[in-house]
């Protein structure tokens, strides 16, 4: 099955830019949107996702038609991405028919053939437990578009606002790595110079409270993200020259 008609290419974009060693670009999701207004600042500041909430135990939570709405203020070209934690099948297809889904997120414990069996491109968020062997699990999600790192709390699914240790991303993984947990205007940067994923991923980071984001973290979130990127793309660039200048001076 194809995204619905206007969707954005979001895993696409991932591993078209992964294969791409000219041009640096990190794409932004902002999670977990509740309201149009929020969806429509997070399109003007420039992000590539809006991701909604379909866990209902989660304060930003939202119905489908609530998400109906907050993907009609994002426009047609942001990809819509819903977000389930061990939900039903039902429940995900009950979401799909009703909301332009451009990607699916699963965040439980669903194993890989649930994931793919709804014939929509998927991240599969992995939570960075304490001795998780991340690579070999994420192995077992070969089918996804991209593998989400976020933090782990016990209990909780997501949203912690907290940073995990970003040494322990595997190099394996960047080229498809979506960087979640604790991210935030004033971190985004470190985290993408140290870690070099191909997409990052904010939720509370750019909130007033749950749910509830503010329109001038979200700018200030992606302008850190594409300070990041510029500085990356600057350094390349004096590498390669330098090695060009390396080059030239052998006999």
């Amino acid at each position: 099955m194809r995204p619905p008609a206007g969707a954005f290419c979001y895993h696409s974009r991932l591993g078209q830019e992964a294969g791409r060693t000219m041009v640096t670009r990190t794409r932004i999701k902002v999670c977990g949107i509740t309201r149009p207004e929020d969806a429509a600042a997070a399109t003007a500041a420039g992000v590539d996702a809006i991701g909604l909430v379909f866990h209902p135990a989660s304060p930003r939570a939202v119905t489908p038609a609530q998400a109906a709405a907050v993907a009609r203020a994002a426009g047609p070209l942001v990809t819509v991405v819903a977000l389930f934690v061990d939900a039903p099948q039902e429940r995900v297809r009950e979401v799909l028919a009703a909301v332009p889904v451009g990607l699916l997120q699963f965040h439980g414990n669903e194993d890989p053939g649930t994931c793919a069996c709804f014939e929509r491109p998927f991240l599969k968020a992995l939570r960075m437990a304490p001795g998780l062997p991340v690579e070999e699990v994420a192995a077992r999600y070969a089918a996804a578009s991209g593998i989400l790192l976020d933090s782990y709390r016990p209990g909780v699914p997501g949203g912690t606002g907290e940073t995990f240790d970003w040494h322990r991303t595997p190099a394996a993984l960047r080229s498809r790595l979506v960087l979640a947990g604790g991210l935030r205007p004033e971190n985004v940067g470190e985290a993408i110079t140290r870690v070099g994923p191909a997409a990052v991923d904010v939720s509370g980071g750019v909130e007033v409270s749950p749910g509830v984001k503010d329109a001038a973290r979200i700018a200030a979130f992606v302008a850190a993200v594409r300070e990041a990127d510029s500085r990356r793309t600057s350094q390349r660039e004096s590498k390669r020259g330098n090695k060009r200048q390396s080059g030239s001076s052998n006999p």
